[in-house]
């Protein structure tokens, strides 16, 4: 999936997937290249153009081009689904006081909530009205191959790899003012920046042994490992996959660790200003500036 052809996939597969602007005005997929010793995609300056399809026939150049900024891993025409799932972690449903679910907890974001890594969190009149406006750092889990009916043992194998985002939510548009669905209170414009790039799933062979953690304004308040998820990638996949097909281009939110603001007393809501930094072990970190302004994200 991540390769020209099956015969060369080690040779040539794509091990962090980029999508980027680069020096010379243009836009590109990529595959970064990375200083020795580093592994966070985010102090990427240089990649290797990647031309054709990302979930096809694709060939990774040998054309380099200069990093400017970083841009959401996917175009917005490649994003098929935004799916997440919520109360996914243990210690973050006993932080809550809830019981932990027997199945996936599933909602959906609209792909115009996607943002990129750098991206200001923007937030509209209405998420400006009461108090409620949280963080969530999560893995998150980019579908490349079809997949309907798959068993666990096998779900992996349909990841094409996994990044890092930031489910963020207002707690009162979550749970008071949407009428007893979710999705209201995580779904404005620019509420999903995710990245700083998409590592390879055969890089990440084990996503349930990853450090996972967010900071606000340089201060730890969410530490936590993937393994302390209910339901675990593989899992979720196979849950998903039954009797729904799972297209290339999906992505999966899989739930966010304890530590959250609402799970705090008094409650800790982010505010205008507030640098939210969400990163994931072997992939990196996303850094995003809430604004109470009407920006776009640079889809």
């Amino acid at each position: 999936m991540f390769h020209t052809n099956d015969a060369a996939a080690d040779e040539c597969s794509i091990q962090r997937l980029i999508r980027f602007l680069a020096k010379d005005g243009r836009t590109y997929y990529g595959d970064a290249i990375l200083p020795p010793g580093i592994l966070d995609i985010a102090k990427a300056t240089q990649a290797h153009v990647i031309k054709g399809d990302i979930f096809g026939k694709h060939d990774i150049t040998d054309q380099i081009a200069d990093v400017r900024l970083l841009l959401a891993p996917l175009a917005r025409e490649d994003v098929k689904t935004v799916r997440c799932l919520g109360l996914n972690y243990e210690q973050h449903a006993r932080e809550l006081k809830m019981p932990l679910p027997k199945y996936p907890v599933l909602f959906h974001k609209p792909v115009t909530a996607l943002a990129g890594p750098f991206d200001g969190i923007p937030v509209a009149a209405p998420a400006r009205e009461v108090e409620g406006l949280d963080y969530e750092c999560e893995l998150v889990a980019i579908i490349g191959k079809e997949a309907r009916n798959v068993p666990e043992s096998e779900a992996l194998a349909h990841v094409l790899g996994y990044a890092v985002g930031n489910d963020v939510s207002h707690r009162e548009w979550q749970l008071k003012r949407g009428g007893g669905q979710w999705a209201l209170g995580k779904s404005f414009d620019g509420w999903a920046p995710f990245g700083p790039g998409i590592v390879s799933s055969r890089l990440i062979k084990d996503p349930q042994s990853l450090k996972i953690s967010t900071k606000l304004n340089g201060k730890t308040v969410q530490d936590s490992s993937t393994r302390d998820m209910i339901f675990g990638v593989a899992a979720m996949i196979s849950f998903l996959s039954q009797g729904t097909t799972l297209l290339p281009g999906d992505i999966i939110f899989t739930g966010t660790p304890q530590g959250v603001g609402s799970g705090r007393s008094p409650p800790l809501w982010l505010k205008d200003g507030d640098i939210v930094e969400v990163n994931l072990e072997g992939i990196g970190s996303c850094t995003n500036k809430v604004e109470y302004t009407s920006s776009k994200p640079k889809l």
